[in-house]
């Protein structure tokens, strides 16, 4: 029984490694769970519009501000760093395309998740983690109102709808602050500058580039909603301090997710 409890020296490792792979499946399994029900509750057993609207609000509308700014200093430090690489080979005329498609293919999707994750993805862990340890997601349970459905469903409904269209407003607001650099301070001529994103630019690039925001809103509330869900199984600590945990564990494994995702689809979608 002794070597059972304190395995050997040299199995120690190993058995480590079994059981961090346990952990990490159990996890991805129960995500997967986590995920499947949610989804099947956004439209049954009736569809929540209202508590979906009001979560589009507040993930979407509200971050607006941010992703616009976001968005348009991107574009602007695009504009300048492209234009003086370029202007080495005589290629500045390409400014318009190398903007564009940076922005549509890679940074709009990324940038736009990440910065969702920090502003909408933080509060949800946090409320839904204080509702938690409030035992308020035990009153619902108590009341025979299913918890998912109430407080997860609405929410992975309303981020399919806003990072995409969030994503799109980035893009646009990105390509024009190129057009600030590139064109309004450094003096590319502006036909130019649009003639190259018209020739370079097809619906390849956007619907890659909103595949991604699609993938990013699921792996964000996901991630966000499962880690303030459960709150209370934290071993590291309880109540105020597994909330903090739980809130800081969901912004990184948000935006790794959302890197990692990203590397994944672009070697799928290139």
């Amino acid at each position: 029984m002794s070597e059972h409890q304190n395995p050997p020296l040299l199995t120690r490792p190993l058995a480590a490694l079994g059981r961090t792979a346990l952990s990490v499946t159990g996890e991805l399994g129960a995500s997967a769970i986590f995920l499947a029900k949610a989804c099947w509750r956004v439209f049954f057993p009736r569809p929540q519009a209202g508590k979906i609207l009001a979560q589009v609000y507040f993930i979407g509308v509200k971050s607006f501000f941010v992703i616009a700014l976001i968005g348009l200093f991107t574009g602007m430090v695009l504009g300048l760093q492209g234009y003086y690489t370029l202007v080495k080979f005589g290629s500045e005329g390409l400014l318009g395309a190398a903007v564009a498609l940076s922005i549509i293919r890679e940074l709009g999707p990324v940038l736009t998740a990440i910065m969702i994750t920090g502003r909408a993805g933080s509060s949800m862990a946090a409320e839904i983690g204080i509702m938690r340890i409030s035992e308020q997601i035990d009153a619902l349970t108590t009341m025979d109102i299913d918890p998912v459905r109430y407080l997860v469903s609405p929410r992975l409904a309303a981020a399919i709808i806003s990072f995409p269209l969030l994503t799109a407003i980035f893009d646009v607001i990105g390509i024009l602050g190129g057009y600030v650099s590139g064109v309004l301070i450094l003096g590319v001529n502006p036909g130019v500058y649009f003639q190259r994103i018209d020739a370079s630019v097809d619906m390849t690039d956007v619907a890659g580039g909103f595949y991604k925001s699609l993938a990013f809103a699921v792996a964000v509330a996901l991630i966000c909603c499962y880690q303030g869900f459960f709150t209370h199984m934290r071993r590291q600590g309880f109540g105020a301090k597994g909330v903090s945990l739980a809130t800081t564990s969901a912004v990184v494994a948000s935006c790794v997710s959302v890197l990692v995702a990203d590397y994944v689809m672009t070697t799928f979608l290139m």
